[in-house]
């Protein structure tokens, strides 16, 4: 049975990395737009919506599609404080780990996927862009960029909840865990 959790595991694993490392493209082309816009706007008075637009949407997208990877790295944000220190054991950590997944993480996660369909599905029936003008069209497909992203972070915290239930039942507490 734990071979095929950890099996599990490794493969949601590797599936956000994969997504990460390709996402992290975004980054320096959002980098490059921003400088882009910048010069454009202060050196020759001259700025576009559409530009302005596109950087808000390669930030959506990083910061949405992105989070995925970053819970697999251990980089949100938690009370470090208490998570952290020296009383806490690897074995309480995963307990911590397990139960925030199951009662938290996933439960929050299909709400925001339910609640956020509808909101999606109205800007792909109406062909719903940008309100300003030569601002962007096709707003759904950001919008939809919302579930897809808290779907990847369902299966990168199951994946998670794998692995602290592996790290459980491989080892036994000690007498003071």
């Amino acid at each position: 049975m734990r071979e095929l959790i950890e099996k599990l595991s490794g493969k949601i694993e590797w599936f956000s990395e994969i997504s990460g490392k390709w996402l992290s493209w975004l980054v320096p082309a959002l980098v490059l737009l921003v400088g882009y816009d910048v010069m454009m706007r202060y050196f020759f008075q001259s700025g576009s919506i559409a530009i302005q637009e596109l950087e808000w949407h390669l930030f959506s997208l990083i910061f949405l599609l992105g989070a995925a990877y970053t819970l697999k790295h251990d980089d949100h944000v938690r009370l470090d404080l208490v998570y952290r220190s020296r009383f806490m054991s690897d074995y309480r950590r995963a307990w911590i780990n397990l139960v925030c997944s199951l009662l938290f993480l996933i439960p929050f996660c299909i709400l925001i996927i339910i609640s956020s369909w509808p909101f999606v599905s109205q800007a792909y029936q109406f062909a719903e862009g940008s309100p300003d003008p030569g601002g962007l069209p096709y707003r759904w497909v950001l919008k939809a960029a919302i579930p897809l992203g808290f779907f990847l972070l369902i299966i990168q915290g199951i994946g998670e909840s794998l692995k602290s239930l592996s790290f459980i039942l491989d080892r036994k507490p000690d007498r003071d865990e």
